[in-house]
């Protein structure tokens, strides 16, 4: 065996266990999410961490925040946050002509959902009785914050690895996901617990989605300037 074929066995080894652990760790948290849907379920009664927070939620209510509440409610669920929002970020992405990071972005917004649907039915955990809005069946896990997570993450992954700005690119993700629990627990359609759920749902599945094709992804041109450059007309 070669030095240059003993190093490049090497690199390839190594490739191979950093895509293992966003795997391990996407599935592990999606596995958490699962084991405390289980736990609130045989529970039956929310927890004393639920009910005082919405306690305290309901306290504030008032014109002010409805408004921002209902703007979320509306961008992350029904038609919009289903449909309109994966479609228009797979188009931006495809002019931005990164198709790997549009797969991507659509495969892991089309599992997130399914995956959320199937535990809504699996658990059919009772909601808050004094919402704001109507809302379907099966209050665990959060389909709206599950939704934002899995976008905030997709977006993070796709610009902000390897990257001077990536840190506002990452707090502005978690900002997101953490403004559409908010909404929902204020709106009253969820309880906590409910959206830590969404949020571990969200974010795993789109971790682990990630890192089997994170060297397809890094390859792609991270603005229009650079996909310009690389495919000049």
């Amino acid at each position: 065996m070669t030095p240059e074929t003993s190093v490049a066995g090497s690199s390839a080894s190594s490739r191979r266990v950093r895509r293992r652990w966003p795997i391990i760790t996407g599935s592990v948290a999606v596995g958490i999410a699962m084991l405390l849907g289980l736990l609130l379920v045989v529970r039956e009664a929310p927890g004393s961490l639920d009910q005082e927070w919405m306690d305290d939620l309901l306290e504030e209510r008032g014109p002010w925040w409805d408004v921002p509440a209902l703007l979320l409610d509306w961008i992350g669920g029904h038609v919009v946050g289903i449909v309109i929002v994966p479609v228009a970020m797979v188009i931006w992405l495809l002019a931005l002509r990164r198709p790997w990071a549009a797969g991507f972005s659509l495969v892991a917004a089309i599992v997130s959902a399914a995956v959320v649907q199937l535990l809504k039915t699996l658990f059919d955990r009772a909601r808050p009785e004094l919402m704001l809005v109507a809302s379907d069946e099966g209050s665990f896990p959060s389909g709206h914050v599950a939704n934002a997570a899995t976008i905030a993450v997709v977006v993070a992954l796709v610009f902000g690895l390897g990257s001077d700005r990536r840190w506002w690119i990452w707090l502005v993700a978690l900002g997101y996901v953490v403004a559409m629990a908010l909404s929902r627990t204020y709106l009253g359609v969820h309880w906590l617990t409910d959206t830590i759920g969404g949020a571990l749902i969200g974010a795993g599945i789109a971790v682990a989605l990630w890192a089997p094709i994170a060297d397809r992804l890094s390859a792609e041109p991270r603005s229009p300037r650079s996909a310009q450059s690389r495919h000049p007309l």
